[in-house]
């Protein structure tokens, strides 16, 4: 007999397991640390730890799954590499501790909170939580293996749709989601998947392989034949599922919605429209452009009178770029160039034609005239990653151009970005960068956020095509 639990319902178990688990490891590394730090001495209570602590397990154990919860560490979790688990927990444990830290300075309470206890705890959490996982993942693998917890799935339609779906079934194992077979009236196999028969054996062959859910991965012109299958399946238990046929298009953050109670496919949207997305990325700009700003604040002072001291003129140049939304704002740089240097207009690239000044080719070159954009972003005119902006001139030019060209304003433009610490900035191939700019838009999280930040700060300001 087929299952009655739908794919939505196991997601949804599994994220509540992994979401109690945490919990648990994050306590029981809490509590063993205390007792370790204070060997043992107040075991005499049922609890043994005192409340300063408990509000601290509390405040941790929210966190971490606010956290956890914004880097999508408990969606899709069985379909993610062990290395990017461990790339989650570590960050979500670090904002976790740094959260409680903060907190903690500012009740004044930090002086009751030994740093030994909080060093030990920050460890050990991150060793139950891994460990934890990674037995649940061993449970699941399993149990697979076993039979349980898996969906057994006919495809409908042995075409290029239905061979992708099964192609990236099968590059699965751990999602507990097993290609049986095609139906199709055309014999057509794909590896070990073959074809089972066609529509008029549909109801045989479900009882025969013990089918649970029927996706339909046929082209929109076979309209026809979906209707006939849902028909053939009125009286069965089965799920059934359709994969639209859209993997012709270039899709950004594809996704299916119900609105005004209609399924609604998003071929191409912003990241951005997920409100807890945007207060992630609002928090991540606002959080580091100001301690970055109070870092760099003397050097920022130095820059500043050096170019007020060899050449006259504003110590910053103010420039109309776009960003998200098409919207247009001023982007603050150190003035690197004479006052009249684009008395002539606008070029593309032009900057090497132009009359730097001294001071200015050193600062360009290491991208230090760059610093004061992290005004804009506290200002929210832009994010510390993201495309580039472009100068309105050009974005009307390139927009008729390039294919794809106005999508990287679906975000908020960056000082640096994909595209910059992959080698695509200054006067290089904008296909390149549209494409570094799309892919970084496509999977936006903010880990991906701070992996950009690590490599710029080690390869992004001092760069051959720097001018």
């Amino acid at each position: 007999m087929p299952s009655k639990s739908t794919l939505k319902e196991y997601g949804s178990s599994v994220g509540f397991t992994l979401k109690l688990l945490d919990a648990s490891a994050i306590t029981l590394a809490g509590l063993s640390s205390y007792l370790w730090r204070f060997d043992g001495r107040y075991t005499e209570t049922l609890f043994p730890v005192e409340s300063t602590y408990l509000v601290s397990f509390v405040l941790s154990i929210l966190t971490l799954e606010i956290v956890f919860t914004m880097l999508g560490a408990y969606q899709n979790w069985k379909n993610s590499s062990i290395t990017v688990e461990l790339k989650h927990t570590l960050f979500g444990i670090s904002i976790t501790f740094a959260t409680l830290l903060v907190i903690a300075f500012f009740t004044h309470t930090y002086t009751l909170l030994p740093r030994t206890w909080i060093a030990s705890w920050f460890i050990l959490s991150f060793f139950f939580i891994t460990c934890f996982r990674l037995l649940l993942r061993c449970y699941y693998k399993v149990s697979i293996k076993r039979g349980a917890h898996v969906e057994r799935i006919l495809i409908v339609g042995n075409g290029r749709l239905g061979k992708q779906v099964a192609e990236r079934l099968m590059n699965m194992p751990t999602s507990g989601l097993l290609p049986v077979g095609f139906l199709s009236n055309q014999k057509s196999d794909h590896g070990a998947i073959k074809t089972l028969g066609n529509i008029t054996q549909l109801k045989s062959i479900i009882e025969q392989h013990s089918i649970n859910q029927v996706w339909i991965a046929l082209p929109m012109s076979e309209a026809e034949t979906m209707a006939k299958v849902q028909n053939e399946l009125s009286t069965s238990l089965v799920t059934i599922r359709m994969v639209p046929d859209i993997y012709g298009f270039h899709l950004i953050n594809h996704s299916v919605s119900d609105i005004a109670g209609m399924p609604v496919i998003s071929l191409s949207s912003s990241p951005m429209l997920d409100r807890k997305n945007r207060i992630a990325k609002r928090l991540e700009d606002i959080i580091l452009s100001s301690v970055i700003l109070t870092l760099i604040s003397p050097i920022m002072i130095t820059i500043a009178l050096a170019v007020k001291l060899t050449s006259p003129g504003p110590i910053f140049y103010r420039q109309e770029r776009v960003s998200w939304n098409g919207k247009s704002f001023k982007m603050l740089k150190f003035r690197s160039m004479a006052t009249d240097s684009e008395k002539d207009g606008i070029q593309w690239g032009g900057a090497a034609a132009m009359s730097v000044t001294p001071i200015g080719r050193l600062i360009r070159k290491t991208s230090l005239d760059e610093l004061p954009q992290f005004i804009n972003v506290l200002k929210g005119d832009m994010s510390i990653i993201g495309p580039r902006p472009e100068r309105t001139v050009f974005v009307e030019q390139f927009k008729h151009e390039i294919p794809g060209y106005m999508q990287k304003h679906m975000v908020k433009a960056g000082i640096s970005g994909w595209a910059q610490i992959n080698g695509w900035r200054g006067d290089t191939d904008l296909k390149k960068r549209i494409e570094c700019d799309l892919y970084y838009i496509e999977n936006w999280s903010v880990w991906f956020d701070l992996k950009i930040i690590a490599l710029t700060m080690f390869k992004g300001f001092i760069h051959k095509n720097a001018k």
